[in-house]
């Protein structure tokens, strides 16, 4: 079986896998046997980019860098709907479509209004070509390598009784679930939270590694169809052969015989929707009939016989009791409003987020304040404001604190930044325990058998301060140690061993640089190969690296600069973590590029920088770091470093393109 062969019969496998495990809840085999098809597709695509199908499986875990998106006009205009906030505007809209339907009989189809991002799919002959943003409603952005990475979304149709062309469009949004991972992530490297899940999968859709939105996991719910020529009589019937063709379609829509029926299901979903793993914030609701749609058309902006019922923001006024403020790993620190418990969007709230300094100036908080507390599209709730016709008088005014809470070291707030955090890294017990803590957990060196109690006891015990540490431990430390017995001993000395075989992205991770999440790690390792070449990186050298900002290739170089990070470092080296990226075995594909020597700079379009090098090593050339006389070629892509770029110039070494290098394999 020649190579397009086997990429065509694991791409169909792959595939129909796929569609059983999001539509049937079938796992025809297990994970592990698909990850393994799964990376032999990925392996055979990569040596033969030719042959890449766009229903290929592989474009599930994303790994495409766009630095632009093309700019797309839609093919049927994305019109917003008309909102309503109350029941008498209902009224007012189905005597609007009465009216325009003279009287003839009509029904409504009503759907939650999630709270997302509206894409639109196009398909040719059954296979996804494109996704597009809204846009201002004409034109859109195309990001379709982000929308073939949510995993419930085909890539491939196969009806009989589908037209050569058509679109579905739905509503990409973040699962809570995701949301919350996300914010932990960040809350972990020391950036700011994301505020809510809409704002999140807004820039999630947008980011120009299709990578990181593949880790993401976002999702998507279909809503609508539509080709030139319509298929469907009504949206009912759209809606079930949708969800037939494998389309995530929402379970929740309804259809009402009468406007009577529309108002039970919006005061239904009133209190049901807080239950959903996303967040919605109104009900859709439209004209079952596609004939009747035509007949009530549109007005310049939206359609009349669709409108949207928004549902007000929930809001609860409370007692604030005190703040408290909570020192993070990176010596962030975040005040937090403790409250007077109160109802709110399903659930008791007793604390709320004031996120930082300027927060607090901003309401002029004082303690024994009333305050309006939000939820709305926030999974956290915050305050919003102050009832101010409640301020009592000899109020205590809250105050940002000038030293730590836990060590009581003056804290710093660096320019641009709104947070102050505290710099006692070294001596701030939270710090310490939130280092650790973080250097155990499952992304990073997963050291199983050790949790934040056992964390906890091994500081207030004085066996470690620092994630080094933990490889000293012996089992006469732990032995006199209440309610530790020989087996659990054991198994803390076996994963603190075991954590030795972790890879060096994993590693890089959980060393704990601010800013550097798992996947700026990974980046990292994949672009220096070794902690070394790493820590003798300058700034210029470090924003080379795809995805990587200022404030990233700052906060690294500041790390490695410090001695009492070097020591850790070598620590860690001495115990005998892996400090070096492995090295993938190369298949070789031909002699091409045989005797030529290259550097590659920038970002592409058709490949990762380790698939570039593959490529190139794979056809008998040779990959260098740095830019010299004896070098052959430096293959620029988009914002190739400038010293790079300004050296070859003057050495006279060629500079090509990502288009001349692949004409240079066809030769």
């Amino acid at each position: 079986m020649n190579p397009q062969e086997q990429i065509n019969q694991l791409t169909d496998q792959l595939n129909h896998y796929s569609f059983l495990y999001y539509q049937t809840a079938t796992s025809e085999i297990s994970d592990f046997e698909f990850d393994k098809l799964l990376e032999k597709l990925s392996d055979l695509e990569k040596l033969h980019p030719d042959f890449v199908r766009e229903d290929s499986p592989t474009h599930r875990v994303g790994g495409t860098i766009s630095k632009e998106f093309e700019s797309v006009t839609h093919r049927f205009p994305m019109l917003s709907l008309g909102n309503t906030y109350n029941a008498q505007e209902l009224a007012d809209f189905d005597e609007r479509v009465r009216k325009g339907l003279n009287d003839e009989p009509y029904e409504y189809i009503c759907e939650l209004k999630f709270d997302g991002v509206a894409l639109s799919m196009w398909f040719e002959n059954g296979v996804l070509t494109r996704g597009v943003t809204r846009g201002d409603g004409v034109r859109g952005d195309d990001i379709t390598a982000n929308v073939k990475t949510i995993r419930t979304l085909p890539l491939n149709i196969k009806a009989k009784n589908m037209p050569v062309s058509f679109e579905v469009r739905g509503e990409g949004f973040m699962p809570l679930s995701s949301f919350e991972n996300l914010n932990k992530e960040r809350e972990d490297i020391g950036e700011q939270l994301l505020a809510n899940p809409r704002n999140a999968a807004s820039g999630t859709f947008k980011m120009q590694d299709s990578g990181v939105v593949a880790k993401r996991k976002m999702d998507c719910y279909i809503y609508q169809f539509l080709s030139e020529n319509e298929i469907f009589a009504t949206h009912e019937e759209s809606l079930i052969e949708m969800k037939e063709l494998g389309f995530n379609v929402s379970p929740t829509w309804k259809k009402c015989h009468n406007i009577e029926e529309v108002l039970a299901f919006i005061n239904h979903w009133d209190t049901e929707r807080h239950n959903l793993p996303l967040n919605t914030d109104g009900i859709v609701i439209k004209l079952n009939s596609f004939a009747q749609r035509e007949v009530l058309g549109y007005t310049a902006k939206s359609p009349r016989w669709a409108i949207a019922y928004k549902y007000p923001s929930e809001s609860a006024s409370t007692l604030l009791e005190s703040v408290s403020y909570q020192v993070g790993r990176t010596g962030n620190i975040t005040p937090v409003a403790n409250l007077k418990p109160v109802l709110l969007a399903g659930t008791t709230v007793k604390r709320a987020s004031i996120h930082n300094a300027n927060e607090i100036e901003r309401l002029d908080l004082y303690l024994g304040d009333y305050v309006f507390v939000e939820k709305g599209g926030e999974i956290i709730p915050k305050i919003t404001n102050v009832d101010l016709s409640k301020r009592k008088d000899n109020l205590e005014k809250v105050i940002f604190p000038e030293n730590c809470p836990e060590c009581g070291t003056s804290l710093i707030r660096k320019e641009g930044e709104a947070n102050h955090y505290c710099p006692n890294e070294k001596g701030c017990p939270p710090q310490i325990k939130g280092k650790i803590e973080h250097f155990i957990q499952r992304k990073a060196l997963n050291i199983e058998n050790l949790g934040t109690e056992t964390i906890d006891l091994f500081y207030k015990r004085g066996l470690v301060k620092s994630p080094a540490d933990l490889y000293d431990l012996k089992r006469e430390d732990l032995g006199g140690l209440e309610g530790f017995k020989e087996k659990s001993i054991q198994n803390i000395l076996k994963g603190v061993e075991k954590s030795k075989e972790i890879p060096f992205k994993q590693v890089l991770f959980g060393i704990g640089i601010r800013f550097v999440g798992a996947t700026v790690a990974e980046k990292l390792a994949s672009y220096f190969n070794n902690i070394d070449a790493m820590a003798k990186a300058t700034q210029e050298e470090l924003l080379q690296v795809p995805e990587i900002g200022e404030r990233i290739a700052q906060s690294v170089v500041d790390f490695f600069q410090n001695a009492d990070n070097q020591e850790y470092i070598a620590r860690l080296k001495s115990a005998g973590l892996k400090f070096t990226h492995e090295a993938i075995e190369i298949v070789v594909e031909g002699d091409t590029l045989a005797g030529k020597t290259f550097v590659i700079s920038g970002t592409f379009q058709n490949f990762e920088r380790d698939d570039l090098k593959i490529k190139i090593e794979a056809n008998g050339g040779k990959v260098l770091s740095g830019v010299s006389g004896k070098l052959n070629y430096l293959v620029a892509g988009s914002e190739a470093g400038p010293s790079k770029l300004e050296k070859a110039q003057k050495l006279g070494v060629q500079i090509i393109s990502e288009e001349e290098f692949i004409t240079m394999l066809e030769v």
